[in-house]
């Protein structure tokens, strides 16, 4: 189904939530480079994202250099395309600014809503990105502690490569009405 035939007509207007429902996985980058400020915006969006007890467990490495961008590609089986993307975003958490006890796994939380501000802001500025895993698999995190020279209280926990895509690519319809409950999930 065409993806603006389940869109609330009320809303087509709004740029918000249109940039929401329209962000697509971007892989294939062109050769066209992404500015600083560009980058600047992105990650001033990052840091806008919700974050229990106000933490911002995170810290963000801005991977430009080929060189770099190339070894993450070969070290993470399911981000080779950042051997061609101008730009990767590497999110990482920051242990001294976890929370302790139980709340101690909200951390994974934050950079999640920060990662998905990131690909939000990216699109919303002509660009696009994407979600490739790193934590908690140790068999990704090794190299790209490794590559990245990241200290022990550091955690890579994704990498976003970004760019300018290479094509336009059709938004999926994901809605599902039959997911959606009313107070009971039975």
């Amino acid at each position: 189904m065409e993806i603006m035939n389940t869109i609330p007509k009320e809303y087509e207007g709004n740029d918000a939530y249109m940039n929401i429902i329209r962000r697509v996985s971007v892989r294939r980058y062109s050769d066209k480079s992404v500015s600083s400020e560009q980058v600047s915006a992105i990650l001033h969006a990052a840091m806008s994202a919700p974050t229990g007890v106000n933490k911002q467990p995170w810290e963000f490495i801005v991977v430009d250099d080929p060189g770099l961008l190339s070894r993450l590609a070969d070290a993470l089986p399911y981000a080779k395309m950042t051997a061609h993307a101008p730009v990767a975003i590497v999110v990482c958490g920051n242990k001294d600014r976890f929370l302790d006890g139980v709340d101690d796994i909200l951390w994974e939380q934050d950079l999640s809503a920060a990662s998905e501000n990131i690909l939000l802001a990216a699109h919303a500025i002509g660009l696009g990105g994407v979600w490739t895993c790193i934590y908690p698999h140790e068999e990704r995190m090794a190299p790209v502690r490794s590559i990245l020279n990241l200290p022990d209280n550091i955690v890579p926990f994704n990498l976003i490569p970004i760019g300018h895509p290479l094509a336009d690519h059709a938004p999926m319809d994901k809605w599902h009405p039959d997911r959606v409950h009313q107070n009971r999930l039975i």
